[in-house]
């Protein structure tokens, strides 16, 4: 078979976003916080933009100040005129009064910041003493490495004990076995072991467990309950105990159900993940994007502003670029810059207004919702709201994506209110999460010696006219984070 080196053709379609779309897209999809962040990136990297301070914000209609300045730029006219007489002083002039104004702005933001004085030796030691008394998030790791310091190892036994705590992780469990500890660090199973124990009597109590049993076994160890219960419970019944089979652990342990039942519930206050508390998880913060409130018999949809940077195209460069004799080239970045910063305030504009349409939308079709809460949410798509809005669906994702909506029922996200539907006997249509919220309180409300099982549920769910398959009601349970009824279900 001959061999050679051939040129061929090949004509195919692909699709690319320009990269303005591209910003359009990511601005819509962005939720407030994270706007804010990519505005006050465009405010640093395009000199043409400047952001509105408070006292103009105060003396202008803030729901006209978008609008209106994209109108009056998009009304300018960037056209050249006699560009073959800039010379290459000229350009170097304009050059300097380009980096004066983007030095200007710069200044902007420093003369609005306090004014700033060196400390004197007193300020200095107050302020330390401030640092200081301040509570400092630690590792666990790092709290463990500080008691392995305190104990009275040698310094071959410090490495393994940073080895071992090394495979400690976040929960507070030793996630590598003694056996490839040993073949790691080419030690005897015995120090391991010895070393491992020692970690084991540290704060936090049981930590450095294998597996939740021990864990819950070594926190007893350490409240000097060994003798208990509970610890039988533990080290002889701990399966049973998972299956919460009572009886069978009281007769294997040859005690009465109520002593067990007691003693679980000693148990259940045990820490299963000792690790946790050195977690810095933080509280995550909710800025809703947009407020519905009720003036009368209608419902008011406003967006949320409050966090956004109002932004402007800056007279100055606006003037600069009007000036005759302006090198051509800097009249071109210029230009451009112009050009990318009113599609940015365009393109924010949309994102509102986009998000406004949909939120009215929403209000119309769940009204009864807005009024008397979830027992009455309908089930309603995106391709439904997008016909409606008059945008492609894609874009209604897109625009609801980590959004929330805040009215008197409380604060939800906007995906909330797209579900699917059920129709019930009569063929009134439900949504699949009111379905959810029927079941949680059929669990809230049930005996707890005889806790509901899924077949009751569904009988139940049928008594409403509301007809799904068992399997459904155990799915809606588990998404719920409701337990199996045999699981629930309380002895005494």
């Amino acid at each position: 078979m001959a061999q050679g080196l051939f040129l061929s053709q090949k004509m195919a379609l692909s699709q690319m976003l320009a990269p303005q779309l591209q910003q359009s897209l990511a601005l819509l999809q962005a939720p407030m916080l994270e706007l804010k962040a990519l505005v006050n990136q465009e405010l640093e990297q395009n000199p043409v933009l400047e952001e509105l301070i408070e006292q103009e914000l105060k003396s202008k209609d803030s729901s006209s100040d978008t609008e209106s300045d994209s109108s009056k730029d998009a009304g300018e006219d960037f056209s050249d005129s006699d560009d073959s007489r800039d010379t290459s002083e000229e350009w170097e002039s304009q050059i300097e009064k380009l980096s004066q104004l983007d030095q200007e702005w710069r200044d902007y933001f420093s003369e609005t910041a306090l004014p700033v004085k060196r400390n004197s030796k007193d300020d200095d030691e107050r302020r330390q003493h401030m640092f200081d008394s301040l509570t400092t998030t630690t590792s666990l790791q790092e709290t463990l490495r500080e008691q392995v310091r305190l104990s009275d190892l040698s310094p071959d036994q410090h490495q393994i004990a940073d080895l071992l705590i090394g495979n400690i992780d976040e929960k507070g469990y030793l996630n590598a076995s003694i056996d490839e500890l040993v073949f790691s660090t080419n030690t005897p199973k015995e120090i391991i072991q010895v070393i491992l124990e020692l970690i084991q009597t540290f704060e936090p109590a049981g930590v450095a467990a294998i597996d939740l049993r021990e864990c819950l076994m070594l926190q007893l160890e350490r409240a000097e309950r060994k003798m208990t219960l509970e610890y039988r419970i533990l080290d002889r019944c701990f399966k049973l105990l998972g299956k919460r089979k009572f009886p069978e652990i009281a007769r294997d342990l040859g005690v009465s159900l109520e002593h067990v039942v007691q003693a679980t519930e000693h148990i259940s206050r045990l820490n299963p993940r000792p690790g946790n508390a050195y977690l810095n998880d933080g509280e995550t913060y909710v800025s809703p994007e947009v407020f519905i409130t009720k003036t009368g018999d209608e419902y008011v949809v406003s967006t949320n502003n409050d966090h956004l940077p109002r932004i402007r195209i800056s007279n100055t460069y606006k003037d600069l670029l009007s000036q005759t004799g302006s090198a051509s080239d800097l009249k071109e970045y210029i230009r451009e810059k112009i050009r990318s910063g009113k599609f940015l305030i365009k393109s924010i504009d949309q994102r509102q207004q986009t998000i406004s349409n949909i939120a009215k939308e929403i209000v119309r079709r769940q009204n009864e919702f807005f009024d008397n809460g979830i027992a009455h949410l309908k089930p309603m798509t995106m391709m439904q709201v997008a016909e409606k809005v008059g945008v492609h669906e894609t874009t209604v994702s897109r625009a609801v994506s980590g959004k929330y909506l805040q009215c008197a029922q409380g604060i939800f996200e906007m995906k909330f209110f797209f579900t699917s539907g059920i129709q019930t006997s009569s063929g009134t249509d439900i949504s699949n999460a009111t379905v959810k919220d029927i079941i949680q309180d059929m669990v809230r409300s049930e005996a707890p010696s005889k806790p509901l099982s899924d077949d009751q549920i569904v009988k139940n769910l049928l008594q409403k006219e509301i007809k799904i398959a068992r399997r459904t009601v155990a799915k809606y349970r588990n998404e719920l984070n409701i337990l199996p009824s045999h699981l629930r279900k309380q002895y005494i």
